[in-house]
């Protein structure tokens, strides 16, 4: 498994097996990390969010519900 130096990035070499490219600099890689578990934290405070108001909207929609069933008798 042969890795090449990308022209212009320090931290950047090509494996030349897989054509792929790897980053070497751990710091940028902790960074990269970080944001993505940021963004999936996010994406699930989201979720959460939404199923709350599902929740909220179906409860009311009960209430609603039962309050007309009283008002017609």
């Amino acid at each position: 498994m042969a890795r090449l130096q990308v022209q212009g990035f320090e931290s950047l070499i090509r494996d030349t097996s897989s054509n792929g490219i790897i980053n070497t600099n751990k710091t940028e890689y902790q960074v990269y990390m970080s944001r993505v578990r940021a963004r999936e934290k996010q994406g699930d405070e989201i979720r959460s969010t939404v199923k709350e108001i599902n929740n909220l909207k179906a409860e009311l929609r009960e209430i609603k519900s039962l309050i007309t069933k009283v008002l017609e008798k």
